[in-house]
């Protein structure tokens, strides 16, 4: 049985083989090699080539998934989250609620989502998902795009309704991706207020936010925090092999993070599928098992990775399950793999783009609790 991961806790054998970060057989001078830019400046909205199929992965007998503490609010969640937006692409419903019961089954009880995500489509399946008394065994976590008052507090009771619950646990500001949006949660009438009513109200537990963009938004979310006096339970962020190469979250906000006792929420391992179109996670030279432990082996709460198959769900439920401690030494060999094509964002679209801003293409979600564009 692999070792269950302690919460908080990343000492341990540092003699891990390499292996488990990287690729066998290919050596670092390759790196310099790979393409420097993916094909596509979308968002993968089905599974990147290579994925795997259900059958291509056993996962490990009696293996039980590690738990951490959520921050401060002493909660104990997976350290795999289940991603929200790739739960509204399979096809049919019924795939969607057997990828969400099947995580649970497994030990995934940290459930991601959003307000938004496929136009609401993502909060229905999930919703669906938890009828019959999975909603009990899961931490439910969604987002809300609201800058006003009015706007998240009418987010949040849709997204009551859309997920069939009387109480979320954790709702965050979603996209926090703009200088100005640390003014607007905090002003008047701002959708702190409506958070913070919703919490009194017993409607939502903990409260968070979440961005893409820059550290530097999110050093400016926490110093208004500060400001007001507010202490946030959770913060989400990009944490992978990439970002620690170019405006890098985990360098600049996790230490932030883990001094104030916020629970870190890690997202992204994979770039959302971008990492597969080039360098070298493409080529197999660095496995997608390193780039999901890579996150995992920080301070991190969670880990939120989407799987729009079983496939994929099995592929990060093996590498929660394997996760061990290793040696910085170890660590930093899987970052010389993607140096050299990190270094300017090319596969960090959700940076250096607004590819992934999707209150950027539907601004009225800022203003309004309507998924479609008014008039």
């Amino acid at each position: 049985m692999p070792s269950r991961a302690s919460s908080g806790s990343f000492r341990g054998r540092a003699s891990f083989a390499r292996r488990d970060f990287l690729a066998v057989g290919a050596g670092l001078a390759a790196s310099s090699a790979w393409p420097g830019a993916p094909l596509a400046d979308d968002v993968p909205k089905k599974p990147q080539p290579g994925a795997p199929k259900e059958e291509d992965i056993k996962l490990p007998a009696g293996a039980t998934m590690p738990k951490r503490t959520l921050g401060k609010t002493g909660v104990e969640v997976s350290l795999m989250g289940l991603g929200g937006f790739h739960l509204g692409l399979p096809k049919e419903d019924k795939e969607a609620t057997r990828i969400v019961h099947m995580a649970i089954d497994h030990g995934v009880t940290f459930m991601d989502n959003c307000w938004d995500y496929n136009e609401g489509k993502s909060h229905a399946r999930m919703g669906k998902a938890l009828a019959g008394g999975y909603r009990s065994k899961v931490f439910l976590m969604t987002k809300i795009d609201g800058r006003t008052r009015a706007a998240a507090a009418a987010q949040i009771e849709q997204s009551l309704k859309s997920l069939g619950t009387d109480t979320i646990d954790l709702v965050q500001v979603h996209e926090v991706i703009r200088m100005s949006d640390a003014e607007r949660v905090f002003g008047p009438n701002g959708a702190i207020e409506a958070l913070e009513a919703a919490r009194k109200a017993g409607k939502i537990r903990f409260i968070g936010f979440t961005g893409h963009k820059s550290p530097e938004i999110h050093l400016a979310m926490l110093k208004a925090a500060k400001a007001h006096k507010f202490h946030y339970d959770t913060v989400q962020m990009p944490l992978n092999v990439m970002d620690a190469h170019y405006a890098s979250f985990g360098q600049k906000v996790l230490p932030v993070l883990v001094e104030e006792g916020i629970g870190v929420l890690g997202m992204k391992p994979l770039g959302s599928g971008i990492f597969f179109r080039g360098g070298p996670v493409a080529s197999g030279q660095v496995s997608a098992r390193a780039c999901l432990q890579y996150p995992m082996r920080l301070p991190t709460s969670v880990v939120i990775t989407g799987c729009d198959t079983a496939g994929i769900l099995k592929q990060g439920l093996e590498a929660a399950y394997t996760v061990q401690p290793v040696a910085a030494k170890v660590r930093d060999e899987v970052l010389a793999e993607t140096a050299s094509v990190a270094k300017d964002g090319a596969f960090e679209l959700y940076k250096t783009s607004d590819t992934f801003d999707g209150t950027a293409k539907h601004p009225w979600w800022l203003e309004t609790a309507s998924l479609s564009k008014p008039g």
